[in-house]
């Protein structure tokens, strides 16, 4: 299913010094004699209602939905989630340290003024500028571009980032290790390029949809928060002539089951998700609606280590330990979830993980254990632990949180509050360590295990988490140091073992992505792995 994908990850992540240039196919065509109808407008659930459409303060996955169709980076992924050409029309490198973008001459801004290898300049020093608070800057800093790490921590100016503008339409950057999957990483929302005179007119309010300026294949329409984000086309998109959808509707839907029952009275195109517990009955009644691919995500329980009793590693192995992870994917969800008790994915290209041992125990056993750490880190029938378990407000959330809180009270005796946010609020609360434990979900940024392993490190407190470990930082130093790929999954397997002894998260299942999908939505890319969705490359079919 993922062949392509794993393959094109394999050579990226092989370390060899060669030229790299792409000629891939740009974008998605409709196979000829197919029968589109009069009306090319698409409405998609979108979970909650999006925090932001800035690339560089945006950190969530609803937010990248919208963003991927309102902005173009230098890089996009096809249907099978293979790297493509976006801005950048070739590129190339010979050590993977220097990379030289070739950037197409017709890509425009909405506004019509010309996309430049300089308005990527601009971009990418905004991402690091401690002034913009990106809470993606982390991720600059692992794309190892020159001097990324000092400007981040306010020790160097913005301008001495490792990326010129040689000419209007050549953009180089340079790194300060050799990074191979580099051009792969190109393709995540925060190094999408903005409008420099827009974001400077207009701060923070640039966003809204009447002064929004983007390169993507669509503008912004109408922004009703709560209720709708409608997006229409982009004339000077450079593409725009392959583009067939006229008008792109965001909903921010919660409630799965309310969802749901707009896909079925046909006021959704393809939700966001399906309710666990309607899953067996659309499969009987809707079986060709249903929808349900392999996704590149990890859901699991985020121990805050800095508060006690959760900076206890016998606390956290033995609440890790009691989830039950086969009630929650066979009985709870029932889609092919797979069980978790580690961060990475099994389906990520080139990740080969070793089961740790409390993943070899019997649940009996693990239970048994569970208790035993229980009572030396001083816990009890008579002295019962008791914490909150924060989750951003989702049924499918609360589901999981309220069967993992019966489990932990009978098999421990736990006491456990449940404490659901909505999304801006639980962000909030988890980035600034305002939990104790929180749900959390991660999906890779790029197909390597590194877009989960270094989720964990000591500064990087995108996901919530805080872990601070410096044998971990220390082994993940190593990882993206290597020169060779047999060397870098060897450690990558190293701080998967460290994590599953230290436990500073709880992994719970590997994710699949359900919904319900139209038949007559053309040009899903449902073999994508990282599920990265193109308005420009879907139809509708008659």
């Amino acid at each position: 299913m993922y062949k392509n994908k794993i393959t094109q990850a394999l050579l990226l992540g092989a370390g060899l010094a060669v030229a790299a240039t792409s000629t891939a196919t740009i974008a998605a065509e409709v196979p000829a004699g197919t029968d589109l109808a009069a009306k090319q407008e698409l409405v998609r659930g979108n979970g909650t209602e999006v925090a932001t459409i800035d690339p560089h303060k945006s950190q969530g996955v609803p937010e990248s939905h919208v963003i991927r169709d309102l902005l173009e980076g230098l890089v996009n992924q096809d249907a099978e989630g293979n790297t493509i050409p976006g801005v950048a029309e070739s590129w190339e490198t010979t050590d993977n340290k220097t990379f030289t973008f070739h950037l197409r001459k017709d890509a425009k801004w909405s506004n019509g003024d010309p996309v430049t290898a300089g308005d990527f300049v601009y971009s990418f020093q905004r991402a690091v500028d401690p002034a913009t608070a990106s809470p993606y800057a982390w991720y600059m800093e692992y794309t190892k571009m020159v001097n990324a790490k000092d400007i981040v921590a306010g020790k160097k100016d913005k301008s001495e980032l490792g990326v010129k503008a040689v000419d209007d339409h050549t953009l180089v950057v340079e790194l300060d290790t050799a990074v191979p999957y580099f051009v792969m990483m190109m393709g995540h929302t925060t190094v999408k390029a903005v409008h420099q005179p827009t974001v400077e007119k207009f701060g923070d309010q640039w966003t809204k949809p009447e002064n929004f300026v983007g390169n993507g294949a669509y503008v912004v329409d109408k922004w009703v928060v709560n209720e709708r984000l409608v997006l229409k086309r982009n004339e000077q998109y450079w593409d725009n002539d392959k583009t067939v959808l006229n008008k792109v509707t965001f909903l921010p839907i919660e409630n799965q089951v309310a969802e749901m029952n707009r896909f079925l009275a046909g006021e959704i195109d393809f939700t966001n998700e399906l309710p666990t517990e309607h899953f067996k009955r659309l499969k009987k009644e809707h079986n060709e609606e249903v929808s349900v691919t392999g996704n590149l995500c990890t859901y699991y329980y985020i121990f805050n280590t800095k508060k006690a009793p959760f900076d206890d590693v016998r606390v956290r192995q033995a609440i890790s330990y009691a989830i039950d992870r086969n009630i929650v994917t066979d009985a709870i969800l029932a889609q092919g979830q797979k069980p978790a008790y580690f961060l990475t994915p099994e389906i990520t290209a080139g990740f080969n993980p070793e089961m740790p041992a409390y993943g070899q125990m019997s649940q009996k056993e693990r239970n048994a254990k569970a208790a035993e750490l229980l009572a030396e880190a001083g816990f009890g029938k008579d002295n019962p632990l008791e914490f909150n378990l924060l989750y951003n407000t989702s049924e499918n959330h609360k589901k999981i949180a309220v069967a993992l809180g019966s489990m932990w009270k009978k098999t421990l005796g736990l006491k456990v509050t449940l404490e659901n946010q909505e999304w801006k609020t639980y962000l909030s609360s988890k980035d600034s360590g305002d939990f104790e434990v929180a749900r959390a979900g991660w999906c890779g940024d790029y197909n390597e295990a590194s877009s989960f392993l270094t989720l964990m490190k000591s500064n990087n407190t995108t996901g919530g988490v805080h872990y601070d470990s410096k044998a971990y930082d220390e082994i993940m130093a190593k990882a993206i140091a290597a020169t060779s790929a047999e060397e870098r999954q060897a450690l990558y397997l190293e701080a998967e073992k460290l994590m599953a002894k230290d436990m500073p998260i709880a992994p719970i299942y590997q994710y699949v992505k359900s919904r319900l999908l139209s038949p007559k939505v053309g040009g899903f890319p449902a073999d994508n792995p990282e599920e990265k969705i193109y308005s420009k490359d879907l139809y509708i079919i008659k």
